[in-house]
């Protein structure tokens, strides 16, 4: 798919596979809301409405400079026609991709994601957004688009300032702890995200559980939604509904589930993951 430049920004020229609403809904971000006719958010520092009208994306805001970094963020170079080809072989999978067709997997910032997905445990989606929000605000710097204002994620120089009181007074609770540990702990012991996203699956997972608040489910999404592993199979209580439905008995472990997932579905398990997230969350399985 092509970006091209317009009077407002960038459009994606015959966006297939790309539907804003269950690319946004996913589960998978924190930062983009509904806004008119599409979704407005932020993306590493990078303020855009992006909407869908008739073939083509709109990512109004948009700059030229940036198309590579919209490239990679929508993942716009795979090919998700043929990945559903193969996942609708799975008579579960064919209704649950039919449902979620238009879901692309972000490549997002891992630090912002790490963080994130910290404050996501036992957590609702409205109250970790607005505790990424809050950090945001807090920490991060001002940006104004469309005359209103809007807040990178702070930066891990950025974050250091923060203490675990400022932390619970953005609304992230007991999790206040494990942030600004996770933040000084890659400080002190110089840890590189980058470097763990070279490892492969399992050794990038055995790292990122080293940091307290960072359980299995945890890992899997920062693996999936920040470090292009798309063997991971991040398990919540709707992959867990689903998976003991329709593939499982109902007294299976998560990490049975997971393993599970993760054979079942090989290289593609965390396309998969998404595709029934979405289906389970949007249907009440």
């Amino acid at each position: 798919m092509d970006i091209r430049k317009y009077d407002k920004g960038l459009f994606i020229e015959n966006a297939v596979d790309f539907e804003p609403e269950h690319i946004f809904e996913c589960g998978q971000c924190f930062r983009w809301n509904r806004f008119e006719n599409g979704y407005i958010g932020i993306a590493a520092g990078r303020v855009a409405y992006v909407y869908k009208k008739d073939d083509n994306v709109y990512i109004e805001g948009g700059k030229e400079e940036d198309i590579e970094f919209w490239r990679k963020y929508f993942d716009l170079d795979r090919d998700y026609g043929k990945i559903k080809e193969r996942l609708k072989e799975d008579e579960v999978l064919n209704e649950a991709v039919e449902h979620g067709y238009g879901i692309r997997i972000l490549k997002q910032e891992p630090f912002e994601t790490l963080i994130s997905f910290i404050i996501s445990a036992n957590n609702r989606i409205p109250m970790i957004k607005k505790a990424v929000d809050n950090i945001s605000k807090r920490f991060g710097k001002k940006i104004i688009f469309k005359d209103m204002e809007f807040y990178s994620f702070p930066s891990l120089e950025e974050l250091k300032e923060a203490s675990v009181d400022e932390l619970e007074k953005c609304g992230t609770g007991f999790r206040a702890v494990y942030i600004y540990e996770a933040v000084n702990r890659i400080l002190k012991e110089n840890i590189s995200l980058d470097e763990i996203m070279t490892l492969d699956t399992d050794a990038a997972q055995e790292r990122l559980l080293e940091f307290k608040g960072v359980g299995p489910k945890v890992a899997d999404c920062v693996l999936l939604f920040s470090m292009q592993k798309y063997d991971a199979f991040p398990v919540d209580v709707w992959v867990k509904r689903i998976m003991q439905k329709f593939y499982l008995a109902p007294d299976v472990s998560l990490k049975r589930i997971r393993e599970f997932g993760r054979q079942r579905f090989g290289d593609l398990a965390g396309f998969a993951q998404q595709y029934l997230f979405y289906y389970a969350r949007e249907n009440r399985v």
